[in-house]
């Protein structure tokens, strides 16, 4: 299988894990079967779609309309099957971490594909994994899981890099892809299981003194 074929391939199984996430956020808003579609689509194939409009390449959906269909019908599939599911947004981030990995693949691999450096195919990983989610948080009126302290992003831009790393021994297709998809999915994975977050920014605290001549408490 070749570099694009690879691509394609994943670009499916990203389509499907996003749309699924899309559509179970809808569901958690009350939406009808056209907004479960419709955030679908969008979460499924946003990061794609920047993907390939800053690497200035023919955006997949529009070359090939199935990645639409894909979404559709899983949006259908969600919407049949969400009163069903107890713990909706459990499976929205579960589905969240399976897209993730996916589309860090995706994104790393197409990057490098377009003779992109090695830098710029991991950020451009990482910017087509979180794009998908914060366009779904955004439309869902969700707080956005890249502004959380998760291991998010983190988990993307490790698998980007293990996939350039990998990619670089000239070994077959399978080995970055196989490699990167792992690493990301397992990181975000544990990171979800065992609350795992990286510290955070700490405001200095203000000069008791200073406050005390400028009248105000801390």
């Amino acid at each position: 299988m070749e570099v694009q074929n690879l691509i394609a391939f994943v670009d499916i199984f990203a389509a499907v894990s996003f749309a699924a996430t899309g559509a179970l956020v809808a569901s958690r808003k009350g939406l009808d079967i056209l907004g479960f579609m419709w955030l679908g689509v969008l979460t499924g194939v946003g990061g794609g779609t920047v993907r390939d409009l800053v690497l200035d390449a023919p955006v997949f959906w529009v070359v090939n309309s199935h990645y639409l269909t894909i979404c559709l019908v899983t949006a259908t599939i969600v919407y049949f099957a969400a009163p069903r599911i107890e713990s909706r947004y459990t499976l929205v981030l579960w589905f969240d971490a399976l897209g993730l990995a996916f589309v860090t693949v995706a994104g790393t691999a197409k990057a490098l594909d377009y003779e992109a450096g090695a830098l710029v195919a991991i950020i451009m990983g990482v910017i087509t994994a979180s794009v998908g989610g914060i366009i779904r948080d955004l439309i869902g009126h969700e707080p956005s899981i890249v502004l959380k302290r998760e291991i998010y992003v983190t988990a993307a831009a490790t698998g980007a890099s293990i996939y350039v790393l990998v990619e670089g021994w000239n070994l077959d297709w399978l080995h970055p892809a196989l490699a990167g998809f792992f690493v990301t999915f397992v990181i975000r994975a544990l990171a979800m299981s065992f609350n795992w977050s990286l510290p955070g920014y700490q405001r200095p605290a203000k000069n008791a003194g200073s406050s005390q001549q400028s009248g105000r408490s801390e």
